[in-house]
């Protein structure tokens, strides 16, 4: 592999115009670079905020930076990681041809986001006082067109609801993929058994704050007012983790060395 010092990571946030998920996104570009002492990380945002990727791609290019991996801090692969960004990559690669670039896969369900979810849900629940076995856990992600990153979001949630062995779960969506997080909130609520002490314990799968989180609460507190009698506990979102700066940090080290065995394929998409 290129030595470390002439190989730039270009860490890729979706963006957001929520100031504290905007600080949360730049405080975990700092934790990645404790994960990859040794890169040049320069973090960037796709949409709403500075620095934009070919801001951050001309600053590794005035690090005589010869290799770049390219890596979206992303939950699940969807529209902004197999086109979007690689579409601007692509350009500015064509304006710097002598520079080796790949893309990392998004971090889905790499072990250190299921460790990472299941230790916000263990806490909410020791919180809330409650027993896994009389929870209905409820795993909602953003949504998207994608069915890949659909069943994805499904297989991750699943995963997270055997380890902590909760009495039921249910997949739920924001938005653009069904069903639907207050639909899922009111079929629990239907099909829950006459007096049931079972509470309902939500997980929004999402990296940051920001107005889908807040979105998701507006939801959750709709829920609590029509049914007063169900206990519901939203959890944290992941947020600046030591270990989400593992998980990425593991996908850049696993593309580099893909690329290095696969030369011919220049961008991972």
């Amino acid at each position: 592999m290129t030595n470390d010092k002439y190989q730039g990571v270009l860490l890729v946030g979706h963006g957001t115009r929520d100031a504290q998920g905007t600080k949360q996104f730049f405080d975990l570009g700092e934790l990645l670079k404790m994960e990859l002492t040794g890169f040049c990380v320069e973090p960037c945002l796709l949409e709403f905020q500075s620095p934009t990727i070919p801001d951050a791609w001309d600053r590794l290019l005035e690090r005589d930076i010869k290799r770049i991996c390219v890596a979206p801090l992303l939950l699940f692969a969807a529209g902004h990681a197999k086109q979007d960004i690689p579409e601007i990559v692509m350009e500015l690669h064509d304006r710097t041809p002598d520079v080796e670039v790949t893309q990392a896969r998004p971090i889905s369900r790499q072990s250190a986001m299921i460790e990472l979810a299941c230790a916000h849900l263990r806490h909410a629940m020791d919180k809330q006082q409650w027993s896994a076995d009389a929870v209905t856990l409820v795993t909602v992600g953003r949504g998207s067109y994608d069915p890949c990153a659909q069943a994805d979001m499904r297989v991750l949630g699943s995963i997270v609801a055997s380890k902590l062995s909760v009495g039921d779960h249910h997949n739920a969506f924001y938005a653009m993929a069904e069903p639907k997080l207050p639909d899922v909130l009111d079929l629990i609520a239907r099909l829950r058994p006459g007096g049931s002490t079972n509470s309902i314990l939500v997980h929004p799968h999402l990296l940051f704050d920001g107005r889908l989180y807040q979105a998701i609460q507006r939801q959750v507190n709709e829920f609590r007012d029509r049914h007063p009698e169900i206990p519901i506990h939203l959890s944290s979102y992941l947020g600046a983790d030591k270990l989400v700066a593992q998980a990425m940090a593991d996908r850049v080290k696993s593309a580099l060395d893909l690329a290095v065995h696969t030369p011919s394929l220049p961008l991972t998409r």
